[in-house]
Formats: structure tokens, C-alpha cells, sequence
């Protein structure tokens, strides 16, 4: 029978109807083989005037695949999350309350000390400083100040240092800058007698870089310290020479404000108070000089002060023991030396060879000696030869190693002159302290008669000692009731670098 094909609406499947189907017979099915066929869509690509991207279905079904990839660890943070509150309770339970021993036993452990005070010096430092949120970049001030400028201000007070407890009533023996860090200043002190109970010696060490009121560090000792300094090539270390001959040493590192080396009170040492000390050398062979008022020169080494290595009497032709008050080196000379004395005179002294000991005498003062020291500016001419001194006599006089008499004595003063400084820098420059507050700098080159520049300080205390920084910008004083100010130094010469050194050498050879 014919049979008719025929389409059915859905192009996916094939139907066959028979003529059955349209009454002429039986419905017959069969297999129908159908292939698919699939056809990637057409790919699109988008242009502009800057980019040209490539859009693939497949690359964002791969991005979707990885986002949600890294959005499921989340999932766990939330498992933690609830366990939290249970961590808080057990951080929130009280700590445990320590026993007043317990407490008391970390107070005085060394280790909370050695944090403490290291912690409370940071955090003074920090509190001390101050900036000034006012000043005037314009210019402003300056031109209120122009008056005093033109006036030729030389001396501007920069910083004042004293503590109630350990310098007040306290005499200013000694001043002395720290060789590695330009910043530090020590001075020694002796007893206070309003306050017996007291350590009789004290050494502050001041710091100019921070604004604070209180010290660095504080040492004492149970004698009035006479003389300090610090060890030259030992940045940690201080000495000090005492009134009852004993040499102390501080270690700033040591938690002790007490000395952590001393030397003997015997025969091999010093008996009379020791008014100088000074360590001289070099890094490898270095020597610290003590010179005690008896005239016995001791030489020690910084790593045993038990015995000295070497000592000397200063004896002037076998007979006059030399009452030594004050001592200096020439620049880069450890071997010959100046000292001053209680009866006026000036001896030159060498620690060596077969004439050790006192080689000459200078005499011109009519008073005991109180300051004394060498010419220590380098430059393209040498005055190592000259060196100054101060005296109960109110006057300074200028010397020469090559002449036995005074090549110029300075009598502006009006009372005891108790300490007298070369500038490190400046060759002509000097300054010196009386006994009325006056601190007067001296520049040669300009005037013999008077000084260049001169401060009075208030109150007119007795200023016993002065002290050059090592960059000669600030120069330090200290007076007679424990109190320290030091000076920012103006310009006070005339002339610059070579001038000045060929002017001095020419203002010499007139004197």
C-alpha cells in the first residue's frame, strides 16, 4: 500500500503516518536514525579607539567557577566566630593578684631596674621637648632683634642645668665635655653641708641634646670629688679624683650609682686631695694622669687601679715639693706637661727619660694658681708653645714654653680669676670666670686691653670653673652653688680661617 510522510511540529522527531491511519490499514513503526549536530555560536568581537578585548562565553564561566571558589572558605570563619565568645570568657577571668612579696621581689630584681630606668630616660626625654609652633619664617623677629645684633651680642644663654637634690649648695669643681658624644657634660661636685647625710662626692653627667631638667646619670662616691673626667677612649667610663686622694671610677652601664673601681688609700698612691686628672694616649697605649696636692704624679691603667704603674714626685731642685693645683698637655704631647701651684708658680714637668720630673720654673704670679692650659688649636701655624693660667692674684697671664717671664698679663678683673680656657679652635680666643659672675671671652686680635665679650651672670655667684665645647660653639660654666649654664657663643673674631692664625701670629711677636 502507498504511504504518506508526513512532519511533525517539533523538528526534533520524525513521524510516519500510514494510510491506516487515514482508514486504509494497519499502523506500522520503524527505527528513524537521527544524527545531532552541534554548532558553536558565532564569536563576537568589540572594538574601541583604545582597547580591543577578545569576549569569550567560556572565559567568564571559568571566572565564575573561581570566584565562587575563593567566596566558600569563608564558610568556617563563621564556625570560629561563634566560638569566640568563649575564648573572651576565658580571657576575661581576673588575673592573678601577686603577694606584696611577690611584688617587693620584682621591684628589686635587676632586671626591672635595668628596664625601668632605661624606659623613665626615653620617656623624659620625650616629655621634655618642646618646639616652638610660633616661629615666624618671615622674619619678623629678626628685625625686633636687629638692635641687639648690631649691638655685637656675643653670649646667648642656652641652657641651665641644676637639681635640687644632688648640686644644690654643692661647689662646681670640675667640668668636663665627653669626647664620643659632643652632647654630654660631667661635673663633680663637692659636699653639702646642708645636707650631712648626703653622699659627701658627687658626678652628674647633663645631656645638652634633650630639653630635660634632670640628669643623665648620677654617681657619688663618700668623698668630695675634686676633679672629673671622662676616659678618653672609654665612652662608659668617668673618673674622679677625691678629696681624700682616693681615684673612683663610674660605669655608666653598672645599675650602682657607687663607683665599680677605686684605688687604694696607701703610701703607693695618693694621701692629699687629687685637683687633676686626665687620660692621655692613644686608643692601643693610653695612661690616666693623677696629680695629687702632696706633688706625687701617679700613672694608672683604666683596667687595674689597685697599684699605679708608674709614680713620680715633683720636687723642685731636689728640695720644694710642688703643691700642684692644676695640670695640662701640650697638644699631642704625653710626656711633658704644665702645672700650677699654691705658691704662684708654673712648672714645666716631663714623666720620662733620665729628666723626669720638674724641669723648669715660670714664676710671675703673686697667688696661688688656679687654672692653667695649653694652647690645643690646630692649624697652618703652631702655638703649641703658649699656655695661660688664672690666679687669686685677679689677673691672666700668656706664656711661652721658650721664655721664663710673662709675655702679657691681663688685668681687667676685679677679683679672684679661678679658671682660664683656650678656645679648641679659634687661636686667639680665650675665656676665663672671676669671682663675681663674670664670664669674659678674650679674642687677641682685636683688643689686649679689654675683652671682645662678657656676660654677668645673675645673682653674681662665684663661677669657679669653664669649659669650651669641642666644636667651640657653646662654652660651659659652673659656680659655687651647684648650679651649670652654658653659653651659645656668637662671632667674636674678625677674620676667617687664615687670616686669623697669620693676624694672632703677628699680634705675638708684637707683645
Amino acid at each position: 500500500t502507498p504511504r504518506t510522510l508526513h512532519w511533525d511540529s517539533d523538528p526534533s522527531a520524525l513521524q510516519l503516518h500510514s494510510d491506516s491511519e487515514l482508514g486504509r490499514g494497519p499502523l506500522k513503526l520503524g527505527m528513524a536514525k537521527i544524527t545531532h549536530v552541534d554548532f558553536p555560536p558565532k564569536e563576537t568581537v568589540s572594538y574601541t579607539k583604545e582597547t580591543q578585548t577578545p569576549v569569550t562565553t567560556q572565559q567568564k564561566e571559568d571566572d565564575e567557577e573561581e570566584e565562587e571558589e575563593e567566596i566558600a572558605p569563608p564558610q568556617p570563619v563563621l564556625e570560629i566566630q561563634t566560638e569566640k565568645p568563649d575564648q573572651k570568657e576565658e580571657e576575661e577571668a581576673p588575673p592573678q593578684e601577686l603577694t606584696e612579696e611577690e611584688k617587693l621581689q620584682i621591684l628589686h630584681s635587676s632586671e626591672f631596674i635595668t628596664f625601668f630606668d632605661h624606659s623613665t630616660r626615653i620617656v623624659e626625654r620625650a616629655l621634655s621637648e618642646h618646639v616652638d609652633v610660633f616661629f615666624d619664617y618671615s622674619g619678623r623677629e629678626m628685625e625686633e632683634k636687629e638692635g641687639e645684633i648690631q649691638a655685637g651680642a656675643k653670649l646667648f644663654l642656652n641652657r641651665q642645668f641644676v637639681d635640687e637634690r644632688w648640686s644644690k649648695h654643692r661647689v662646681v669643681t670640675c667640668l668636663d665635655w665627653s669626647p664620643q658624644y659632643p652632647e654630654l657634660l660631667v661635673a663633680s661636685y663637692n659636699n653639702n653641708e646642708e645636707a650631712p647625710h648626703e653622699p659627701d662626692g658627687v658626678a652628674l653627667v647633663w645631656n645638652m641634646k634633650y630639653k630635660k631638667n634632670t640628669p643623665e646619670y648620677v654617681f657619688h662616691c663618700q668623698s668630695a670629688v675634686m676633679s672629673a673626667a671622662f676616659a678618653r677612649f672609654h665612652p662608659n667610663l668617668v673618673v674622679g679624683g677625691t678629696y681624700s686622694g682616693q681615684l673612683v671610677l663610674w660605669d655608666n652601664r653598672s645599675n650602682k650609682r657607687t663607683p665599680v673601681q677605686r684605688t687604694p688609700l696607701s703610701a703607693a698612691a695618693h694621701t692629699h686631695p687629687v685637683y687633676c686628672v686626665n687620660v692621655v694616649g692613644t686608643q692601643n697605649a693610653h695612661n690616666l694622669i693623677s696629680i695629687s696636692t702632696d706633688g706625687k704624679m701617679c700613672s694608672w691603667s683604666l683596667d687595674m687601679l689597685s697599684q699605679p704603674q708608674d709614680s713620680l714626685e715633683l720636687v723642685f731642685k731636689q728640695s720644694k715639693a710642688v703643691a700642684v693645683t692644676s695640670m695640662s698637655f701640650p697638644l699631642g704631647d704625653v710626656n711633658n706637661f704644665a702645672v700650677g701651684s699654691e705658691d704662684g708658680s708654673v712648672y714645666m714637668a716631663c714623666r720620662h727619660g733620665s729628666k723626669a720630673g720638674i724641669s723648669e720654673m715660670f714664676e710671675g704670679h703673686h697667688g696661688p694658681i688656679t687654672g692653667i692650659d695649653c694652647h690645643t688649636a690646630t692649624g697652618p701655624v703652631d702655638f703649641s708653645h703658649l699656655f695661660v693660667t688664672s690666679s687669686f692674684d685677679w689677673t691672666v697671664k700668656l706664656w711661652s714654653t721658650k721664655n721664663n717671664k710673662p709675655l702679657y698679663s691681663f688685668e681687667d678683673n676685679s677679683d679672684y680669676v679661678y679658671d682660664v680656657m683656650w678656645s679648641p679652635t679659634h687661636p686667639a680666643l680665650f675665656a676665663c670666670v672671676d669671682g663675681v659672675g663674670h664670664l669674659d671671652l678674650w679674642n687677641l686680635n682685636n683688643d689686649t686691653e679689654v675683652p671682645t665679650a662678657s656676660t654677668t651672670v645673675e645673682g653674681n655667684p662665684a663661677l669657679n670653673r669653664v669649659r669650651w665645647a669641642h666644636s667651640g660653639k657653646e662654652i660651659a660654666v659652673g659656680d659655687s652653688d651647684g648650679q651649670i649654664l652654658v653659653y651659645d657663643v656668637g662671632e667674636v673674631s674678625g677674620l676667617k680661617c687664615l687670616g686669623m692664625w697669620t693676624s694672632f701670629l703677628w699680634k705675638c711677636t708684637q707683645i
